[in-house]
């Protein structure tokens, strides 16, 4: 018997339908990239291990309620330069950070802007908390290109930067944001009665519940700055940096501390990525990722730093390059700082594209453990947590 010709191609269809479906669920599943490390003297990714908080007294939420005045909170912030357009970005950060910590303390919100913050920007952040929120403007002293810049001098060295592949590099509002961030935010009157700062940007991510007051942490634990990331940086973006750092070192060699209690050897390392050393003039290029930092501004306000930023800033490399203020941090610490003063929150959940801190804990969801980046595997080789390990360790 002959079927007709529309069940024939039902039967037909429904045979490549059932062989698909078979197919599909006999067929290995695609491997889970599982995070990794590309350097082979460290065996494992501490971030594998089981993760705890850190050691010592610790200030639970207890009596940290928004209104009330006599809260254990100190003096300070959560601070973030942002754009109005930011807005979206910065709210997503805010109902991560509010949820994974700061509903239970409360703490102060400060923004900054190089214009006025609008209405809507206020309306949707202050939304996002029971703490108050600050909305400040940035001095035009504070943020324009110095008078004795060249400006024609910018305009070629930013088309130099551009050809050679330097991210910003020709964008002179970034520039403006790094000098910023270097060494003129705590400068701020908003922030003239606040020593410590955690410092949040648009789109980041935090994975884990942490249930102790970081500020008092550092306070009580005699911590400087306290970083999740340690990358290298682009040679090609601070070619002078180190060199010009070297000059003021020999000016002030009493601001330099012992080489015994100092991070100096990551600064200069030239066994892992020789060709950084080599590029960047005997930096290893090694630095704080300082999208996430939470840090005393007392060590800012020294005269040890506003000395070294006031060097750098008069010698042009945040213009004529691209000197940030992550390097420029970092070089600062690892050379006036001791080593212990510098914490590593391995317990705090960060993302900030397209790199990682994924703790071991089970008060961290949304985030695979020891994973440094769900990038391509050549972002790998970009983490500089080895050597910081190596040279000063995991504290």
């Amino acid at each position: 018997m002959i079927l007709p010709k529309p069940v024939r191609a039902l039967a037909l269809a429904s045979t490549v339908l059932i062989v698909f479906l078979m197919f599909q669920l006999l067929k290995r599943p695609p491997p889970v990239k599982e995070p990794r490390i590309i350097y082979p003297d460290m065996k494992t990714d501490p971030n594998l291990e089981e993760t705890h908080e850190p050691e010592g007294k610790l200030w639970r939420a207890d009596d940290y309620a928004a209104d009330n005045p006599n809260s254990p909170r100190i003096n300070a912030t959560i601070l973030s330069l942002v754009r109005n357009e930011e807005v979206n970005g910065m709210v997503q950060s805010m109902r991560d950070l509010e949820r994974t910590w700061n509903h239970k303390f409360n703490y102060p919100w400060t923004f900054f802007n190089d214009v006025p913050f609008t209405e809507d920007f206020k309306t949707k952040t202050r939304a996002q908390t029971n703490a108050p929120c600050y909305y400040e403007l940035i001095p035009k002293e504070h943020w324009a290109v110095p008078n004795w810049i060249n400006h024609d001098l910018v305009r070629e060295s930013g088309k130099m930067l551009a050809e050679e592949g330097t991210q910003y590099g020709n964008m002179i509002s970034y520039h403006q944001m790094c000098r910023w961030n270097s060494g003129k935010f705590y400068h701020h009157p908003a922030l003239k009665n606040v020593r410590y700062y955690w410092r949040v940007e648009p789109k980041v991510h935090f994975f884990c519940d942490v249930d102790y007051d970081v500020f008092r942490y550092m306070q009580d634990h005699n911590k400087t700055y306290g970083f999740t990331i340690n990358l290298y940086d682009d040679p090609k973006s601070i070619p002078s940096l180190w060199p010009e750092t070297m000059r003021f070192a020999e000016a002030h060699p009493e601001y330099l501390k012992n080489d015994t209690d100092n991070a100096r050897a990551w600064l200069e390392d030239k066994q892992r990525r020789p060709e950084h050393n080599k590029n960047a003039n005997g930096y290893s290029t090694c630095h704080f990722w300082s999208n996430f930092e939470i840090a005393d501004m007392e060590f800012w306000r020294s005269k040890a730093y506003e000395d070294y930023f006031n060097h750098l800033d008069r010698a042009g490399g945040f213009f004529y390059e691209r000197w940030g203020d992550a390097p420029v941090h970092s070089i600062a610490l690892g050379l006036f700082e001791d080593a212990s003063k510098i914490h590593w929150f391995r317990d705090i959940g960060y993302q900030h594209i397209p790199y990682f801190n994924c703790p071991n804990s089970p008060k961290c969801t949304g985030c695979r453990k020891g994973l440094f980046t769900d990038g391509e595997d050549f972002l790998y080789k970009e983490d500089c947590r080895p050597n910081w390990f190596k040279y000063v360790g995991m504290g």
